[in-house]
């Protein structure tokens, strides 16, 4: 239920409705639209009638939300959600955010190397992977925490916020403490525990597209999330599974300005799992800034033949600095022609 503010309602009025909620074991969820004040009741808001809600003098409409997710939605924060770190990197609002580096953390020279090449190219964020999911058991799974420790340095070095994925709720402390973005990658899309355990963390979450998830499926995701209050979540498209099989994935552009109509979430796009080819990386970048999204997750690596994971589809710094230069005219091209 959205419960939409006259200008003059007075904090005795809102305190109000707040207490009555909180009786019926409602949670309260306050935003600032842009030209009106509004509350969110969730849960099971038939204990508190919209009638009942009416009658306070201080309430202008009263809207049930019919979508499965509350929180994602777009009805119930009106404008665009930007999410901001500490070193002055945002993504959302306008902006277009590059994440870029290796898809596992492999060694402190490799990391040190691929994280200088791209933040000279314009990379705002450092991905690489300490915890590696794998298909096959017998792949390599990644470095685990020292990995980490290797990702660490690298934010030392050269000032890149880093992105890392967990995996599970047992390294929720160390994620809080030593990572910038937290990712959630496509298999534990739906892991409920570990998206309600990461959403107390306090820390702004990546949350990845299952590979056979429907957007409505990730918009209840990021409801998880964000139910605890304390972090804020940027939405990946990633590729789903389809029938195709030129490609590693089927890459749904259209799920970008489908995500910017249902939510006011930050919508980042993955080109490099999105198809599992390194030559289909740009045109497919294109197409996401093209399409509205926020920002690119991009794997980028300096010996790609060489990598232990995902090699296939990483691109090398000499072209992933081609690529940032392409991407910034598109992109400025887009705000000027939008008048943004």
């Amino acid at each position: 239920m959205i419960i939409v503010l006259k200008p003059e309602a007075t904090e005795a009025q809102i305190n109000a409705i707040r207490e009555e909620a909180g009786a019926r074991g409602l949670i309260v969820r306050e935003i600032q639209g842009e030209a009106s004040r509004i509350i969110g009741l969730l849960g099971d808001t038939s204990l508190m009638l919209m009638e009942t809600v009416s009658r306070y003098e201080c309430v202008e409409r009263v809207m049930k939300l019919s979508e499965p997710y509350k929180l994602a939605s777009r009805k119930f924060h009106p404008g665009d959600t930007v999410v901001e770190f500490p070193g002055g990197q945002r993504i959302g609002g306008g902006g277009l955010a590059v994440i870029a580096g290796p898809c596992s953390v492999e060694s402190e020279e490799q990391m040190l190397s691929v994280a200088r090449d791209v933040k000279r190219s314009g990379a705002a964020f450092l991905r690489g992977g300490a915890f590696k999911p794998r298909s096959s058991p017998y792949a390599f799974q990644g470095l685990g925490l020292d990995g980490l420790e290797l990702l660490k340095i690298a934010r030392e070095k050269t000032g890149l916020p880093i992105v890392t994925e967990i995996m599970s709720q047992e390294y929720c402390e160390e994620f809080a403490r030593d990572v910038d973005l937290i990712q959630i990658g496509a298999r534990n899309m739906q892991n409920f525990p570990l998206l309600r355990e990461v959403g107390d963390l306090g820390k702004p979450v990546l949350l990845k597209r299952g590979a056979s998830c429907t957007i409505d499926e990730l918009l209840q995701a990021a409801d998880y999330i964000l139910m605890g209050g304390k972090s804020s979540v940027i939405l990946c498209e990633r590729g789903i599974r389809t029938f195709e099989t030129a490609t590693r994935n089927t890459l749904d552009i259209s799920a970008v300005p489908v995500l910017k109509k249902k939510s006011h979430l930050p919508v980042v796009v993955d080109p490099s799992h999105g198809t599992g080819h390194w030559d289909l990386v740009f045109p497919m970048a294109m197409a996401a800034v093209a399409a509205g999204a926020d920002g690119l997750m991009i794997e980028v690596h300096n010996n790609p033949e060489r990598a232990l994971c995902d090699g296939p589809q990483s691109i090398t710094p000499f072209l992933f600095d081609g690529m940032m230069r392409r991407l910034g005219k598109l992109h400025d091209a887009i705000k000027e022609e939008t008048g943004e």
